[in-house]
């Protein structure tokens, strides 16, 4: 596993190896951050990581120079995997959280111009994550917010779906919040 792309392009990722995560394959990373360079200003948008893992995921942004990166996940061996990863890259801009994720959906203390999910795919509550997120204060309004899933998932009729991508087995769909897509009258 490597950082795909900007500052720490080709810096691998070397986590422990009984570390129950799917990472994200190198493949559809570069093809998502292919996606998000047409659809955001890496350097003025604040990111939230759910589910992170790894980190991979942050350390894609943080590596495209996004100025703040919060990385939450309830295993205390992710977060200080991460933790110690940001130190060896000399990295201060990534926060790690270790919580619940549906405690920070249901209690959110932030907001974000970008949400990034990639829950386990046999996750019991999987399915309520977009309504969660869209149904608290915790994505700006212009915001997007990114679920990565199984073909199994399929969220075209949600209100809130913009666009899905798949790469191979990894499925990505993208949510806005419908009062974005609106277009404004002069």
């Amino acid at each position: 596993m490597r950082i795909v792309s900007g500052k720490y392009r080709g810096r691998k990722l070397q986590p422990p190896s009984k570390l129950h995560v799917r990472p994200t394959t190198d493949f559809a990373k570069e093809a998502l951050f292919n996606v998000l360079n047409n659809l955001i200003d890496f350097e003025s948008v604040k990111v939230l990581d759910l589910f992170t893992g790894t980190g991979s995921i942050s350390f894609e942004f943080i590596s495209r120079d996004c100025p703040s990166v919060t990385a939450i996940d309830q295993n205390p061996r992710c977060i200080d995997f991460i933790n110690k990863t940001a130190r060896e890259f000399g990295i201060d801009n990534l926060r790690t959280v270790r919580s619940n994720v549906f405690q920070i959906l249901r209690h959110p203390t932030a907001s974000f111009d970008l949400i990034f999910a990639d829950p386990p795919y046999d996750l019991a509550d999987f399915g309520i994550i977009p309504e969660l997120i869209f149904n608290s204060s915790i994505l700006k309004p212009e915001g997007i917010f990114i679920l990565e899933h199984s073909a199994t998932w399929n969220f075209d009729q949600h209100t809130c779906f913009s666009q899905k991508r798949a790469y191979g087995n990894v499925n990505f769909t993208f949510f806005t919040s419908p009062e974005a897509n609106t277009p404004t009258s002069d």
